[in-house]
């Protein structure tokens, strides 16, 4: 049996690598919310990465001061940078990275949903995410299960 990682040996979840941990933690905790998943997919979905506030509030039918703090938590977090011109606030991916992260979860959401076929097919209606490498990780698992 391996023995449990001491505080000087270098092994995760040591006083050097529990920092990194802390910082991967809050990049979860930060997507830890629906609606927030789906802004991000809204960005991604777009080919620059880019939407503005007004199609944001359109697609998750937030009130503005709703999905203002959620936006807050994303740019706190580093996941999504904002630039003001005039009155217009336009929001984008900080990472395209940020892309093939949601496209690897939604990869592993289908994977887990294959017996469920209502919420599999409302996930197959869910918007595109081009762009990202991991999309072949999406297509495969997409197509190994059988149309409803």
């Amino acid at each position: 049996m391996p023995r449990p990682p001491r505080p000087d040996d270098g092994a995760p979840g040591t006083d050097e690598t529990a920092p990194l941990y802390r910082i991967k933690a809050e990049l979860f905790r930060c997507l830890a919310h629906p609606t927030r998943i789906q802004v991000l997919e809204v960005l991604a979905a777009d080919a620059d990465h880019t939407a503005p506030v007004s199609v944001l509030l359109d697609v998750t039918g937030c009130e503005a001061s709703q999905l203002s703090q959620h936006l807050a938590v994303l740019r706190r977090a580093g996941v999504v940078t904002s630039t003001r011109s005039g009155n217009a606030v336009e929001y984008r991916l900080a990472e395209p990275l940020v892309a093939e992260l949601l496209v690897v979860a939604r990869a592993f959401l289908l994977s887990n949903l294959a017996g469920a076929s209502d919420q599999l097919e409302a996930a197959r209606r869910l918007p595109a995410l081009p762009g990202a490498s991991a999309r072949a990780v999406l297509d495969a698992t997409t197509a190994s299960f059988p149309s409803a």
